[in-house]
């Protein structure tokens, strides 16, 4: 009974097509049911001949396909002529209704194999789509282990050149472990984006947990927004550590966002920190902070207040 039942259901989902004699009697099962209801239609109304099989020629196309839908039609049609459940006799508008009633079938078992036909070139769809996805996730994990191993041969290289210069290595040193933070960041929710509090928390963090305050609802950053905005970040972690808020046992940092539509704005404000008497050239660290956010229609403007530095963030989220 539990193989019949499975094999009812793949054939009505259309997986698989059943075998001949399952099929043959599934639809003499249905001309049966439908002989029946004629019999108890006609105890009140006998004019009724081939309105109860319209069900048993839709079943029976459903699960066998198209000849078993035919088949049942033309035996259905047999049986409302030939077989009578009072003493009327069949004339010529009972074969009228028999004509009728074929042209009906032949558009029902067209409109149960037409649907069969696209939902199997959905589910083929579908199985290729599944199978591409895999295939990607694939991809994008060797990807990512081998940029993961590439980005450690790099800084591995880097260190062996500089390691006589460590004023330039340490300009260089941080920010390729800010990216390295990211992308494995990054990684951990599908290669997606991460959300803001989680990258904050990620680059701030080394600092110690009381040195800092984030307030901002919850906030879903794609990818290639989430890399920028992590090297703004690290950037000015950075320069507070050296510089500002961090440098001082009293040095406090509080970040801030807000989003509306969707336009992002972020505001970063150190307090308590050292004085900052004067500023050298623009450097690396400042082109970055001007340029980081112009492919998302963005800017930042930093500001060296008394207090300490003040920076403010705006850009453009893009659509997933």
């Amino acid at each position: 009974m539990t193989k019949l039942i499975d094999e009812f259901r793949r054939s009505w989902q259309g997986n698989s097509p059943p075998a001949s004699l399952f099929s043959v009697s599934f639809a003499v099962f249905c001309l049966i049911l439908a002989t029946s209801a004629r019999w108890g239609l006609a105890q009140i109304r006998p004019d009724v001949f081939f309105t109860p099989y319209f069900p048993a020629v839709f079943f029976a196309t459903a699960v066998g396909g198209s000849r078993i839908g035919i088949g049942t039609a033309v035996a259905s049609g047999l049986l409302g002529v030939t077989i009578n459940f009072s003493a009327a006799v069949a004339d010529s508008a009972r074969l009228a209704l028999l004509l009728i009633f074929w042209v009906v079938c032949v558009l029902t078992i067209w409109g149960v194999e037409h649907y069969r036909t696209i939902v199997a070139q959905q589910r083929e769809f579908s199985k290729r789509l599944i199978e591409e996805e895999e295939y990607r996730i694939l991809v994008v994990e060797e990807l990512q282990h081998r940029l993961k191993n590439k980005a450690s041969t790099i800084h591995a290289v880097l260190h062996q050149v500089l390691q006589d210069q460590p004023h330039i290595w340490d300009r260089i040193d941080h920010r390729i472990r800010a990216l390295t933070a990211t992308d494995d960041l990054i990684a951990k929710v599908d290669g997606s984006g991460c959300d803001i509090k989680d990258l904050l928390r990620s680059e701030l963090g080394p600092y110690g947990h009381v040195r800092f305050n984030l307030n901002g609802d919850p906030l879903f950053l794609p990818a290639k927004l989430a890399v920028s905005l992590a090297l703004i970040f690290h950037e000015l972690a950075t320069n507070a550590g050296k510089y500002g808020a961090f440098s001082s046992s009293r040095g406090l940092l509080q970040v801030s966002w807000t989003l509306s539509e969707d336009r992002l704005s972020v505001t970063w404000d150190e307090t308590e920190g050292p004085a900052i008497e004067s500023v050298g050239e623009a450097g690396f660290g400042t082109r970055l902070l001007q340029s980081a956010l112009r492919a998302f229609d963005g800017k930042s403007d930093v500001s060296f207040l008394k207090t300490g530095v003040h920076c403010t963030m705006q850009c453009r989220i893009p659509a997933n």
